[in-house]
C-alpha cells in the first residue's frame, strides 16, 4: 500500500563477504597465481584432456617399441639357427672353411713342386748310361776293346743288350757314320753258325733287310759272323777280333 515502507530482504552478509573477499584477492593476484573456485574449476576441466593425451602417447611409444622389437627377432633367430647348424657340423667332425681352403692350397703346391721337379728331373735325364749313344729309342755302345764275336756277345749281354740289330736303312747310316769315324771293322749280331747260308740275328729273328758288299757273303774258309766294313756287310770268321757294337732299349724320362 501506499505510504507503506518497502520491505527489503535481509542481505547475506557471508556471500558478500566471500565474494569480496575473492575480489580482493582477484585484485592482490594480478598474474592468478591464487586459484579462487571459478579458477579451480576450470583448471580441472582441463586435467583429464592433458592427462588422455599423456597416456595416448606412451601407448604409441609402447606401441613403437614392440614392433622394433619383433622386427628384430627374424634376423636373430635365422642368424642363431645357421649358428646352430654350424656348431653342430663342427659337432660331428666338419672341417671349418677356411681350413679346407688352405688345404687344397698346400695340395696344390705340392702338385706345383712335384711338377717343377718332374721337368728337372726330364732336363738331366739321360735315357742311355755314359758312353752310350742314343738313336730313334734304343742305346748303342761302341766298344774300345777287341774280342772274338762269341765274346762280343756276352760282352753285351753281360750290360743287358745285344749285339746290334739293324732293322732299317736309317739304322745302317746311324751306325755307318760311327763306323767310319772309328775306321775299323765291327761286328753285328748276325750269324749263320746253327745252320750253313741260313742267316740270323741274336734274338732268332730271319734276315729281311741286307746291306752285303759286292760279292758277300762268300762263306770263305768258314766265314758264320758278320761285320761292318766300311759301309757295307761281310762276313768273316767268328774268332777274330774286331770292335762290336751293343744295343738295348732306351730308358723313359720322369713325365714321358
Amino acid at each position: 500500500m501506499a505510504g507503506e515502507p518497502e520491505l527489503r530482504q535481509p542481505k547475506n552478509y557471508e556471500e558478500e563477504e566471500v565474494t569480496s573477499r575473492n575480489q580482493g584477492f582477484a585484485e592482490n593476484d594480478p598474474e592468478g597465481l591464487i586459484c579462487t573456485p571459478k579458477s579451480l574449476q576450470g583448471h580441472l576441466t582441463r586435467v583429464p584432456w592433458l592427462l588422455l593425451l599423456l597416456i595416448s602417447l606412451g601407448l604409441f611409444l609402447l606401441m613403437l617399441a614392440t614392433l622394433i622389437q619383433v622386427s628384430r627377432i627374424p634376423a636373430y633367430s635365422k642368424g642363431q639357427t645357421q649358428d646352430q647348424q654350424g656348431s653342430s657340423s663342427l659337432g660331428r667332425g666338419a672341417v671349418p672353411q677356411e681350413q679346407t681352403h688352405s688345404g687344397l692350397e698346400q695340395i696344390q703346391q705340392i702338385q706345383q713342386q712335384l711338377t717343377q721337379l718332374n721337368a728337372s728331373l726330364a732336363g738331366l735325364c739321360r735315357p742311355c748310361p755314359w758312353d752310350w749313344e742314343l738313336f730313334q729309342g734304343s742305346c748303342y755302345l761302341f766298344s774300345r776293346t777287341l774280342g772274338s764275336w762269341e765274346t762280343s756277345a756276352s760282352s753285351c749281354k753281360n750290360l743287358g743288350a745285344h749285339l746290334v740289330i739293324i732293322n732299317s736303312v736309317a739304322e745302317q747310316l746311324f751306325l755307318k757314320y760311327w763306323h767310319i769315324r772309328k775306321s775299323q771293322l765291327t761286328w753285328v749280331g748276325l750269324s749263320d753258325h746253327r745252320s750253313e747260308g741260313s742267316w740270323q740275328w741274336v734274338d732268332d729273328t730271319p734276315l729281311k733287310l741286307s746291306f752285303w758288299k759286292e760279292g758277300e757273303p762268300n762263306n770263305v774258309g768258314d766265314e758264320d759272323c758278320v761285320v761292318m766294313a766300311e759301309d757295307k756287310w761281310n762276313d768273316s770268321i767268328c774268332t777274330a777280333n774286331n770292335f762290336w757294337v751293343c744295343e738295348k732299349p732306351s730308358a723313359p724320362c720322369p713325365g714321358h
